[in-house]
């Protein structure tokens, strides 16, 4: 691992009647008044947003009344993914709520049909007698396959969080905050937190027997997006997991029951964590693997049987990702370790194979970047022959930067600068790594300083985890408190799991108490200082607490010792 700076972030004079470690990891999430903090420590459903502040959402609206009005065929169109598919579902479970049997829905096949709205399903859906069509979680690019359904008299209502290009589809209407002369004050949520906005701008026109607050039901979807796909939790995403949590814990979908009480994990205490590490995983699997709607049933069904069949196939079908993923990259590292060898490694990576699946590649990229720690781009060909790939950053290297340096190299290309995607031709995929590695040595960010909040005595884990638990969920915006433990000394170092490659550190506090810090993946040597019974360290960790299996601890999670 490469040695970080390490720093304590700055101190804050005391405000409000909170507990000073409290006030200290508020200030450095940039609260300092007791207003805000009282905002954030109790978020508020009652202070979302009114709907119609979104453009076009008083269209959108209308639209849907008189397709609804006139017993219309509506396909949800949902993109294939952890915000997708839950939002497809809420949307199918709203419709249901209402009476409407109309409505169905669609989702495109990762690997055969690509991203977003595309012209064969639109041609399919006008055979099928579909008059009305609402995108979640795409559309904002597909100005082809919307212009085709305004050709075929199909209208098309987009619902979308992604940046749009310079040209819009010519849609009926378009729900996207980010959109320019869109008023909607956060600009940051989720595909299926824009489609329950539309849920709330409908039953804000006409309830249709539903009572008053029945749409926080379907939170819990709202909730497994936003909390999937990574957006800052803060404003109404803060809302949104918060409640989502809280209804995800009582939760009477079969699925999500069955699948909980299969990974032991306890339903009543389920995290931000189970959701990003356990349920997305499973749901994005799905579609890597070819079967989106295996995740849309685990969602969606009230039948006991088929929650369990579907519970057991996405554990087998996540099972057989990682199988194919660790396959792809052994075989990845064999041919790079050769390089290396015989001195022909470059300080940017590419490596692909037209047979592997470019929705796996990001997963595989992961791994590639933690043994050989320098930007890695992998590619392989889609269902309609496209070749495309993922790219994963290191050494401070900034995606973006790199690939606009070599764009005429790209079809397209997008992302931030630790991780993005391409599309690329078969005669420049053989000139892509040369042409990359012209640019290595002048798109490299200036290091970053890494921050930790506050220090902390094992004594004292278990009233600053209190506090800490305040905070929560913890996401893109909200990162879990850092902290410093100085001059501990492990009282055993080993490794753990089945293949014995998690690394587990046990420290006593000074009532002789054990506390457990651990970290997956990793060997003690991937460490800043190696550690050793009875040396001193320094310990990066955060807090947690875990109740697998029905036992619950509190411990530490590993972010660096040095």
């Amino acid at each position: 691992m490469v040695k970080k700076d390490y720093q304590l972030r700055k101190e804050v004079e005391a405000f409000g009647p909170y507990p000073a470690i409290l006030q200290k990891l508020l200030f450095h999430r940039g609260i300092s008044r007791e207003d805000l903090a009282e905002s954030f420590l109790k978020p508020e459903y009652g202070h979302l947003h009114d709907p119609y502040l979104m453009k076009d959402m008083d269209k959108a609206v209308e639209r849907i009344f008189k397709a609804i009005s006139n017993d219309e065929k509506i396909v949800v169109y949902s993109d294939y993914d952890a915000d997708g598919i839950p939002g497809g579902v809420m949307m199918k479970e709203f419709f249901d709520k209402i009476g409407y049997k109309s409505a169905t829905n669609y989702i495109p096949h990762r690997h055969d049909e690509g991203f977003g709205l595309n012209v064969d399903a639109i041609n399919e859906f006008k055979n099928d007698g579909v008059t009305l069509v609402i995108t979640l979680d795409c559309g904002i690019a597909d100005v082809e396959a919307v212009k085709l359904a305004n050709k075929l008299r199909i209208s098309v209502i987009i619902t979308d969080h992604h940046e749009p290009g310079a040209i819009l589809p010519e849609a009926f209407a378009i729900l996207d905050p980010k959109q320019a002369n869109c008023n909607y004050p956060d600009k940051n949520l989720c595909g299926t937190a824009v489609a329950f906005k539309l849920i709330q701008g409908i039953l804000g026109k006409d309830r249709f027997g539903l009572k008053v607050g029945h749409e926080k039901w379907f939170l819990d979807l709202v909730g497994i997006a936003t909390l999937s796909d990574m957006v800052p939790l803060v404003g109404e995403n803060r809302v949104f997991a918060y409640y989502g949590l809280m209804v995800l814990q009582k939760s009477r979908r079969p699925g999500l029951s069955r699948l909980w009480w299969k990974l032991g994990v306890s339903q009543q205490f389920i995290s931000e964590d189970d959701i990003g590490f356990t349920l997305a995983p499973r749901i994005n699997a799905a579609s890597r693997m070819g079967e989106p709607m295996d995740a849309f049933k685990l969602l969606a069904t009230l039948d006991r049987t088929e929650a369990d069949e579907a519970a057991d196939h996405l554990n087998r079908i996540n099972d057989e990702r990682k199988g194919v993923v660790a396959s792809m990259v052994k075989d990845i590292k064999k041919h790079l370790r050769e390089r290396r060898d015989n001195g022909t490694l470059q300080p940017i990576i590419v490596i692909g194979n037209p047979e592997w699946k470019p929705s796996l590649l990001g997963l595989a990229a992961n791994s590639v970047v933690e043994e050989f720690n320098r930007p890695v781009f992998l590619w392989g060909r889609n269902g309609d022959n496209t070749l495309k790939g993922s790219c994963r950053s290191a050494q401070g290297v900034n995606l973006v930067k790199l690939m606009e340096s070599s764009k005429d190299s790209f079809i397209q290309f997008g992302g931030h600068k630790m991780a993005g995607g391409f599309a690329i031709t078969n005669e420049k995929v053989h000139t892509l790594e040369s042409d990359l590695n012209k640019f290595s040595d002048v798109i490299k960010d200036e290091d970053e300083i890494n921050w930790f909040d506050a220090l902390l005595l094992l004594d004292d884990l278990e009233s600053t985890h209190q506090q800490v638990l305040r905070l929560a969920p913890f996401g893109v915006g909200n990162e879990k408190p850092l902290f410093m433990l100085e001059g501990v000394t492990p009282s055993s170092v080993k490794q753990f799991g089945k293949e014995k490659n998690h690394l587990e550190l046990t420290f006593l506090d000074k009532e002789g108490k054990e506390v457990r810090a651990i970290s997956f993946f990793v060997k003690p040597e991937s460490f800043t200082n190696v550690p050793e019974i009875d040396k001193k360290v320094n310990l990066l960790a955060t807090i947690e607490k875990s109740t697998f299996r029905n036992k619950t601890e509190l411990r530490l999670r590993i972010v660096d010792i040095i």
